[in-house]
């Protein structure tokens, strides 16, 4: 880590925002065949800067001309929850704390995957928590409370999804009113593994697949989850992409936020270091690709997180900060409401500078991609 990589993050971030979005989107001519959003589940931009402090190797941020920043909050408090951020992201609508793809009186409102679907759009949606998590969730349900994870998968196994990988072997054995939900995958043309990813070569004559590798979340990247959250996405996009099919993708690294919640800086920081790298792999392709608009971003900042100086008691009893070695420190255990950090590659990632609300990522994508709702 160099301190000019570190001084570019942040000085992109400020010099970016004083863009005007609407004049940027309005005037490209940029239109990108297929859409990867990434998503880091809790990280604001000392969870990011983090991989700057402590990754061994090249932090793929830095790879980003485009940066911008959000506002999170929910129509019911000004910190959001995963849920209603998720739903802005996918539906351009705000909710409220709890709510999957619902409006406040509960009505149901058209998502990306439903819109890219109904245009003739490959769909594929990757998770390191259960594929049926709020974020996940927001982009293929319709459920008042993100705790209804049985009917969620239910609703997974009717949708329009091509592709997914994650947890969640639970809430697909007994549906609701007990219905083994893997027969509705079957039916809907899923072939379905709970071991293992595939090798590409095995499955790209499949009409759908479905990856449930735990029985609930992923396990942590400390508990030994390896490359999961990489491979799944690169798979997703192969399996995707053949004969130059146009594609949407949404991949989420779940567990930063779980660090957070925690306070544990190792489990945080080794699921945001895992995350980079699929940052990595995902901007290999868009640059090999040339037609692909990458997205990455946070629904929301979980802990509190401060890159500090190390305190240390002198021998008169007073407290200092040691400036030269880095203590990870939370202020809370739960979420806050700081903005939100927005980078963005390839075809019409210029709209993606400035600050703005999170709903506004959604018509971004929709009016950059021309995709028509139903």
């Amino acid at each position: 880590m160099t301190k000019f990589s570190l001084n570019y993050i942040y000085l992109s971030v400020f010099l970016f925002i004083n863009c005007n979005n609407s004049a940027v989107l309005k005037g490209s001519s940029s239109s990108p065949k297929n859409v990867i959003f990434l998503i880091s589940d809790g990280a604001g931009l000392s969870q990011i800067s983090s991989a700057y402090y402590f990754k061994n190797n090249s932090v793929h941020y830095s790879r980003f001309k485009h940066i911008g920043l959000i506002q999170t909050h929910s129509s019911d408090s000004d910190i959001t929850d995963s849920a209603a951020c998720g739903t802005a992201f996918a539906t351009g609508k705000k909710t409220y704390n709890g709510a999957i793809g619902v409006l406040d009186d509960f009505t149901r409102v058209e998502n990306l995957v439903e819109i890219a679907s109904a245009n003739g759009i490959k769909t594929a949606i990757v998770s390191t928590s259960s594929i049926t998590h709020a974020t996940p969730a927001s982009f293929y349900a319709h459920v008042e409370s993100r705790n209804q994870e049985k009917e969620i998968a239910r609703q997974l196994s009717e949708s329009d999804v091509d592709f997914f990988a994650g947890g969640g072997i639970n809430y697909f054995s007994h549906g609701t009113d007990r219905q083994n939900l893997f027969d509705i995958l079957g039916s809907k043309g899923f072939t379905v593994n709970i071991k293992e990813l595939d090798a590409f070569e095995s499955i790209k004559s499949k009409n759908k697949l479905a990856y449930l590798l735990a029985d609930t979340s992923m396990p942590k990247m400390l508990d030994g989850r390896g490359d999961f959250l990489k491979n799944a996405t690169l798979l997703g996009i192969e399996f995707l992409h053949q004969n130059n099919q146009p594609f949407f993708m949404m991949s989420e690294g779940s567990q930063v936020d779980w660090g957070g919640h925690a306070n544990d800086a190792e489990y945080l920081i080794s699921e945001l270091i895992d995350f980079d790298e699929t940052i990595g792999a995902v901007l290999d392709f868009a640059e090999k690709d040339g037609e692909t608009l990458v997205i990455v971003t946070s629904d929301h900042e979980t802990g509190g997180f401060t890159l500090s100086g190390k305190k240390y008691t002198d021998t008169n009893g007073h407290t200092h900060n040691d400036y030269r070695t880095i203590d990870p420190i939370f202020s809370t255990g739960g979420h806050s409401a700081t903005l939100i950090p927005v980078f963005a590659y390839g075809p019409g990632a210029e709209a993606f500078s400035g600050i703005y609300d999170n709903t506004e990522i959604f018509h971004k994508i929709v009016r950059l991609t021309k995709w028509a709702s139903k």
